[in-house]
């Protein structure tokens, strides 16, 4: 029985029109071997998967063929076939992670004084150059700078920045791009034609979209879920089965829960999670993800073309959207991104992401701005909300016959009603009219702690002062929203800006304030049903 060889081996590209996703290399490359322009020295830069080594090999044989076509190789003369199958002396292998030194760039330099046997061109490929040695990059320098005339050298990278720019200088560079998930899904999908398998488009996608851009990993992840479920139809629950991931659905609960403060709720989904045999690296790595694509969705003009998801997943994101402010979902990010860090050396993973779906609940527990911010968004939410209905008891007046209907006058607000409609000034100012409400919006309400009176000063700055002065329906207008919310009447004396000597006023601060709104009873619907 013969060894099985892996899929990206199988259907690794043998000529420039099988390379997917780096048109833009290929067509250069192409036209230099057609105008018979070829370099000597190559530089190959690019994330891992992308076609590096493959598009080196392709070119090396391409140099060599005895009867290209357009340029690209015949794969039929006696050179390609043997370039192929790797046993050609034309074509030389080096791996630079294992002989990284200056030995190694030595032994190059002593073989390209002597010519090819056969075929035009010895073609050095050497992978991970980034990984020579100071040394072994000196010795290449030379070389390379001035190499004979039938010596091509490429060199691969996956982290550029750490090639010397001597090096760099006296090559031709070819960035590789991360290749896109509809490139990918469409190469996976041809190769599993070829192999007889059954697969749903939406579980291909996956499968492309877990490669991360390279078509190596996308085809190293297809063949695990071929392999797991052998001879059946590859689905997309068998997908997330195999690969470890959650279904998008979890993300939508989990986030629900969440935004409603639900933090026991999450334990236990995240205790279904694990039980369920979800790895939580990669879970924590695509809620985040989840999260990024709601960000997105919430501040992009065209949300289908920012991220890549079906319709019915972008309707369901556009909903949830809907539920979460952008500067909560960005404090949502930054936990689970500080999250995935921590992880990565953690014993304990899953305390950890418990401690982070408490900390999304529970914005209080923070003290980062962002936590702050949203901590008091939700603060001033309750503030002009709650005031309106419940700063003081309206006292309850009792109906009256038509016949003996008394006017009502509402007792005078005495200084500790004064110190409440100071604290609930934002949800007065609300209640008035727009004219109103723009002079306001400009003025401090102040009053005098020291004499114990009940009237309520309204410092203005000059010009909001002039507009008041004399306006005897702006007065009576604050005066009935005042008595409407607090059920007191109250004495409104209006006071310049740095004008008011003889007065001690005070301001309420911004503490007091939340302490007079948040520590109260609080109208739930349990208390209505009671």
């Amino acid at each position: 029985m013969g060894s099985y060889t892996a899929l990206y081996r199988k259907f690794r590209p043998d000529s420039f029109v099988d390379v997917k996703g780096q048109d833009h290399i290929v067509k250069t490359l192409t036209n230099q071997i057609k105008a018979d322009r070829i370099g000597h020295a190559y530089l190959f830069c690019g994330t891992r998967g992308t076609g590096k080594t493959t598009v080196a090999k392709i070119l090396g044989k391409v140099v060599n063929c005895e009867h290209p076509v357009d340029g690209n190789p015949c794969n039929e003369c006696e050179s390609c076939k043997a370039i192929q199958a790797g046993t050609s002396m034309n074509v030389i292998e080096i791996d630079a992670a294992s002989n990284n030194g200056v030995d190694s760039i030595r032994e190059i330099r002593e073989e390209v004084m002597y010519r090819p046997t056969e075929g035009k061109y010895k073609v050095y490929i050497i992978d991970e150059v980034h990984m020579l040695s100071t040394g072994a990059f000196n010795a290449l320098l030379k070389t390379l700078e001035e190499p004979p005339s039938y010596v091509i050298f490429i060199l691969a990278t996956t982290e550029s920045h750490k090639i010397p720019i001597t090096i760099m200088s006296r090559c031709q560079r070819y960035d590789f791009h991360r290749i896109t998930i509809d490139t990918i899904a469409g190469r996976l999908s041809e190769l599993l034609k070829v192999e007889g398998v059954e697969a749903e488009e939406r579980a291909v996608r996956y499968v492309a979209k877990a490669g991360d851009g390279s078509m190596r990993d996308a085809l190293s992840l297809l063949d695990q879920c071929i392999a797991f479920y052998l001879g059946e139809t590859l689905t997309y629950d068998k997908v997330l089965d195999v690969l470890g991931a959650t279904d998008t659905e979890v993300f939508s609960r989990m986030l629900r829960m969440v935004i409603q403060g639900d933090a026991t709720g999450c334990i236990h989904l995240l205790e279904e999670l694990v039980v369920g045999g979800k790895e939580l690296g990669q879970f924590v790595n695509d809620f985040t993800w989840y999260l990024r694509n709601l960000l997105l969705v919430k501040t992009s003009p065209n949300p289908e073309e920012a991220i890549d998801v079906s319709s019915e997943s972008l309707k369901l994101l556009t909903e949830e959207a809907e539920m979460v402010e952008v500067e909560t979902l960005m404090r949502y990010i930054r936990i689970f991104s500080e999250l995935s860090n921590q992880m990565r050396y953690a014993t304990q993973k899953r305390v950890l992401i418990e401690v982070a779906l408490i900390r999304l609940c529970r914005p209080a527990m923070e003290t980062n701005l962002d936590s702050v911010l949203d901590r008091i968004r939700v603060l001033e939410k309750q503030i002009k909300e709650r005031p309106v209905q419940q700063v003081i008891a309206a006292p309850k007046v009792e109906q009256q016959t038509a016949g003996e209907q008394k006017e009502y006058h509402p007792p005078k607000a005495a200084p500790e009603d004064l110190k409440k409609i100071v604290a609930s000034w934002n949800a007065i100012v609300a209640r008035t009219g727009n004219l109103l409400k723009s002079l306001l919006t400009k003025s401090v309400p102040k009053y005098d702690g020291t004499t114990g009176d009940s009237v309520l000063y309204i410092e203005c700055n000059g010009i909001s002062g002039k507009y008041f002065e004399g306006n005897e329906s702006y007065m009576k207008e604050l005066s009935e929203v005042i008595e409407a919310i607090t059920g007191k009447s109250v004495d409104i004396k209006l006071v310049a800006a740095g004008e008011h000597t003889g007065v001690s006023l005070e301001q309420i601060s911004v503490e007091e304030a939340l302490k007079e709104n948040i520590h109260m009873d609080i109208e739930t619907d349990d208390n209505k049903e009671e």
